[in-house]
């Protein structure tokens, strides 16, 4: 019989790992993109 318990774990582990990913990747990609911002405005002046 499946271990439904250690399946659901495993599944929420992977997904929890997943989000974790994604938010990295959004918070890099807005720093650099202030970043870019900030140079554009320096640029400017």
């Amino acid at each position: 019989m499946p271990n439904y318990k250690e399946m659901y774990e495993s599944l929420m582990k992977a997904t929890e790992l997943a989000i974790r990913d994604l938010i990295q990747a959004q918070l890099l990609c807005e720093e650099m993109y202030l970043r870019a911002s900030d140079n554009e405005e320096l640029d400017e002046e």
